[in-house]
Parts: structure tokens; sequence; C-alpha cells
């Protein structure tokens, strides 16, 4: 007897450009006061430090 094919992930639709993806992340406190600390835009400045951090 065999064992049945593993189906194969659909996939993922292209990325488009700038899109952003809304997901919930737990930071520390500290973290969160430290972006919210220069007003609006501290979830883009975020964003970009982690592409820092990411190396991308």
């Amino acid at each position: 007897m065999t064992a049945p094919k593993p189906v194969a992930a659909a996939p993922k639709a292209p990325a488009l450009p700038g899109a952003k993806e809304m997901v919930s992340l737990r930071i520390d406190r500290d973290v969160l006061e430290h972006f919210q600390a220069e007003g609006p835009g501290w979830q883009d400045r975020m964003n970009a430090a982690l592409r820092k951090a990411a190396g991308l």
C-alpha cells in the first residue's frame, strides 16, 4: 500500500509593490513607547527599523 501524495500548498499571490500586511505583534512596552514618542508615522518608522535589522 502506498501513502497518499502530500497536497502541494497553493502558490502565494504575487505581492503588490508597497502593499502592507496587517499583523498582530507583541512587543515590549518601552519599544512601543520609543517609536510612538515621535508622533504620527511610528508604524512606518518601526517598519523601517525592522527592514534594516532584517538586512532588506
